[in-house]
């Protein structure tokens, strides 16, 4: 009798990845992965099918049912106020802008003001002096929120806010805050505060999805302004980390009606969350007239493309003269390698500055496994040298620039959600030139021998790391 059971369970393990096999062959997005969990899945089903529902699902699939519902209660909200943001769309004739909608299915919009905000004081001192001056509401997400001074801070001004009458809704990735405790939350639960991990494992046909992330930043007052970019909330973010030392970041601060491109992102993220459909004024704060073009770009594992590959893929090869991009985890797939590759071939000024001090060890070996090839044709590699590099920011020509929450990397592509303010403006991008030309001038440029000359066990090592890339 033992025996036979024993059988059972052995074949019921084959059979479940020969089942997961097929849902690999229809659902992997890259043929490498496809091929990666059909092989392990078949050989050694033992341990590939815990990993494959854990690490391999590649849509985020209960958003995505969420938001595919055409009658859904977001779809008629939505419906009933978008026709307050047509006085202000910009006129897209740009073929590179009109695609760049088409990957937010947001409009570009205009009237919008645009401000950098350039390493930690000024950041947090910007969303303070916001969540100070809310009226009605304040919607706030991060990836990591932790429980020291700054974390503090955060939750005291949020507790103040709340116990005038401002609705406070606040949101947090359960894995990237996972050292929270209980204790914070209780504090601005029990000050009226709105408080709700992302979940992304929510409910019981979705327990196994571990592997995906909230990485969004966004704060929006009222309607009225909002902020998106690198910035998590923690003393490491001012600086004041023993191993990271200077910590350099970029965040923008937004009005207009732009910022209800992250309102709505939130907007769906908390319904996905809570299953609440929150009450929020939709009616466009215009602020100037003749200032800064906005598209906002959400992207995530519940979008029907990827979002946020497709975008960084079409920036580079829109380029013509100039494509700088700023990441503190570089290791972008197949695609996004080529662009780069060829877009330093036809004579664009390719540059790439990523940290010289790592914080993911893994992520930092598996660059040296393709840089060689980048190098070899014009891509310039900078390292940025006085203390970590945390920034998500490109520049495109001297015609557009965006900042947000996008790395790049399999993670930021394919398993986060994340969020990009996307500016096809000449003035806003002759500014962030210049802060990307003093950030240069702190970074030492990699050379090929640098690369080549390493010993063949960290080579070998590199390649490792770079096969785990998919999962990183």
């Amino acid at each position: 009798m033992t025996s036979w059971l024993f059988g059972l369970a052995i074949f019921m393990v084959h059979l479940l990845g020969i089942l997961s096999a097929v849902l690999a062959l229809l659902s992997s997005r890259t043929s490498q992965g496809a091929i990666a969990w059909i092989l392990s899945l078949i050989t050694l089903p033992y341990v590939a099918v815990p990993a494959y529902w854990i690490f391999g699902r590649p849509r985020f699939y209960g958003y995505v049912s969420a938001r595919g519902e055409r009658d859904s209660v977001l779809r008629r909200v939505l419906a009933r106020y978008r026709h307050q943001v047509e006085p202000y769309l910009a006129d897209a004739r740009d073929p590179d802008v009109r695609a760049v909608e088409q990957l937010a299915q947001m409009p570009l919009t205009s009237g919008n003001r645009a401000e950098l905000l350039v390493d930690g004081e000024a950041t947090f001192a910007s969303l303070f002096d916001g969540i100070e001056r809310a009226e009605e509401y304040v919607l706030i997400q991060f990836f990591i929120v932790r429980n020291d001074a700054l974390g503090v801070e955060l939750k005291q001004r949020l507790q103040r806010v709340a116990e005038r009458g401002v609705r406070v809704y606040f949101l947090y990735d359960e894995v990237g805050s996972h050292k929270l405790n209980e204790g914070y939350l209780r504090d601005l639960a029990a000050s009226g505060v709105e408080v709700s991990a992302f979940r992304s494992s929510r409910g019981f046909r979705h327990r196994f999805q571990l592997n995906f992330r909230n990485h969004r930043k966004v704060l929006v007052v009222d309607g009225r302004e909002g902020w998106v970019g690198g910035f998590n909330v923690g003393v490491e973010y001012l600086g004041q980390h023993p191993r990271h030392g200077p910590w350099r970041d970029t965040h923008l601060k937004l009005t207009g009606p732009s910022v209800l491109g992250l309102q709505e992102a939130f907007w769906e993220d908390w319904h996905w969350a809570t299953g609440e459909v929150i009450t929020l004024a939709w009616t466009p704060q215009v602020t100037c007239h003749e200032c800064h073009k906005v598209v906002i770009v959400p992207s995530g594992p519940a979008d029907r493309q990827d979002t946020a590959g497709l975008l960084v893929q079409h920036a580079i090869h829109s380029a013509r003269e100039r494509f700088w991009v700023t990441s503190p985890y570089f290791v972008p797939d197949q695609g996004v390698q080529d662009a780069l590759r060829l877009a330093a071939m036809r004579g664009v000024d390719v540059r790439i500055m990523i940290p010289e001090r790592p914080d993911h060890l893994l992520v930092f070996l598996s660059a040296f496994s393709f840089l060689p090839d980048m190098l070899r044709a014009g891509v310039k590699v900078y390292r940025y040298q006085p203390g970590f590099l945390h920034q998500k920011v490109m520049l495109i020509d001297d015609a557009a620039a965006s900042v947000g929450t996008v790395n790049l990397d399999n993670r930021s592509f394919r398993l986060n959600f994340e969020i990009t303010a996307f500016l096809p403006d000449r003035h806003f991008a002759a500014q962030v030139r210049l802060m990307l030309e003093k950030d240069f001038a702190d970074c030492r440029r990699i050379s090929l021998d640098e690369i080549t000359s390493r010993p063949l066990w960290r080579r070998l090592l590199s390649r490792a790391a770079y096969l785990l890339s998919p999962i990183q």
